[in-house]
C-alpha cells in the first residue's frame, strides 16, 4: 500500500518489506536527529493493522501469545510473540486494548497469516478478527514529542515514543501539523541503537526468544501455556540459547555497510575463516557512525574482534552468553 506522504518534498521511496513509505525525505542524519530530539513523525502506515474485539478477547489472547495478557489495563502498551510449536518465532505484535478492542500493529505482510492463525484458534470463544490495515495507518511519534493525537485516536504510549492508530484518510491533515517528516532509515537507525529486534529482520525460521533478548519485554516466563512454551521453559531452566544478538560497532573507512546476511567472522581467522553470524540489520548513525545488529553463536568471546564481511566490527554485548 502507497502512503499519500511519499508526495511530499524529498520523499525516497524505500525498497524491500518497508516499500510504501519513504526511506527518508532528503537528510538522513537530520531526521534521525529530529527523532532523537523528540520532534517530527515517522510514516509506519506500510505496517499490518489487526484488531480483536469482544467480551473474550484478553483471555483468549493470553491463550495464544507469549505475553500475560488477561489482565491488560486500557490503554497500556505491551508486546508480544505467536511461536511454533517448536518455540520458533514466527509472529510479532505491538498492543495495546482500548477497553473494547484490542490493537495490534504487526510487519509489513504478515497479517493474513496471522489473521488466519487467530481465526483458527477461536473455536468457542467471543471474539471478532479484524483486517484494518485498509483504513488504519500506523503513525510514530518519537519520546519527547509534544504533538497532540487528534482526539479519538488509539495511542500505544511506549519508552520510545507514541504509536498512533490513525484513520487513513486523516494521514495528510496530520503530518501538515507534526512537524517534520522522519523516513523509515532514520527510525531504524535509532531502533538499532536501542538494540531492539525486528520481526524478519533479526529473525530466521529457527530463531527463538531467548537469542534476541524478548524475554521480559514481548515474552512473560509466569504465565500458563501457549504454543512453544516448552523450549522457552527449557531454555530458561536448562540451557543457553544457540545464537546471541550483538551490537556492532563498523569501520568507519568503510563506504559500504555490510548488507543483511553478510557472514560474520572472527577477525584473528581472517576472511576465509569459519562463520560464526551474520549481520541482521545495517545502519548509518548520526552519532555512533556505521553500527550494526547481528546474530553470532553464543560461544564467541565477548571480547573478540570481528570481521562483517570484509569489514572491522567491534562488539558490544546484548544478550548475554
Amino acid at each position: 500500500m502507497k502512503s499519500p506522504l511519499l508526495t511530499l518534498p524529498g520523499a525516497v521511496p524505500a525498497e524491500g518489506v518497508d516499500e510504501g513509505v519513504a526511506a527518508h525525505y532528503g537528510d538522513l542524519f537530520r531526521e534521525q536527529r529530529a527523532l532523537a530530539d523528540g520532534t517530527g513523525f515517522v510514516d509506519l502506515s506500510h505496517r499490518g493493522v489487526v484488531t480483536v474485539s469482544g467480551p473474550e478477547r484478553l483471555g483468549w489472547l493470553h491463550l495464544l501469545l507469549t505475553q500475560h495478557v488477561s489482565e491488560l489495563p486500557p490503554h497500556q502498551a505491551t508486546e508480544a510473540l505467536i511461536l511454533s510449536a517448536h518455540g520458533h518465532i514466527e509472529h510479532a505484535l505491538y498492543l495495546v486494548d482500548d477497553g473494547e478492542t484490542v490493537w495490534a500493529h504487526v510487519e509489513p505482510g504478515t497479517q493474513d497469516a496471522l489473521i488466519a492463525y487467530l481465526e483458527s484458534m477461536k473455536f468457542f470463544y467471543r471474539v471478532e478478527i479484524a483486517d484494518r490495515t485498509d483504513d488504519i495507518a500506523v503513525v510514530h511519534l518519537p519520546a519527547g514529542s509534544i504533538t497532540e493525537a487528534p482526539e479519538g485516536v488509539v495511542v500505544r504510549e511506549t519508552p520510545y515514543g507514541r504509536d498512533l492508530f490513525l484513520p487513513r484518510e486523516d494521514l495528510e491533515s496530520f503530518a501538515r501539523q507534526a512537524g517534520p517528516p522522519a523516513g523509515i532509515l532514520a527510525h531504524e537507525a535509532l531502533r538499532v541503537e536501542a538494540h531492539r529486534p525486528r520481526l524478519g529482520f533479526e529473525t530466521d525460521h529457527r530463531t527463538i526468544p531467548h537469542e534476541l533478548g524478548w524475554i521480559g519485554t514481548a515474552v512473560h516466563l509466569q504465565k500458563g501455556c501457549y504454543r512453544g512454551q516448552e523450549t522457552v521453559a527449557r531454555v530458561q531452566n536448562l540451557g543457553k540459547p544457540p545464537r546471541r544478538l550483538v551490537f556492532l560497532h563498523l569501520d568507519g573507512s568503510e563506504v559500504h555497510l555490510p548488507a543483511p546476511g553478510t557472514e560474520i567472522r572472527l577477525a584473528d581467522d581472517g576472511p576465509d575463516g569459519r562463520k560464526i553470524g551474520f549481520v541482521t540489520t545495517s545502519v548509518r548513525h548520526h552519532e555512533l557512525g556505521p553500527v550494526a545488529l547481528a546474530l553470532v553463536k553464543r560461544n564467541v568471546p565477548v571480547d573478540a574482534r570481528l570481521l562483517a564481511g570484509e569489514t572491522a566490527a567491534a562488539q558490544e554485548t546484548v544478550v548475554e552468553p
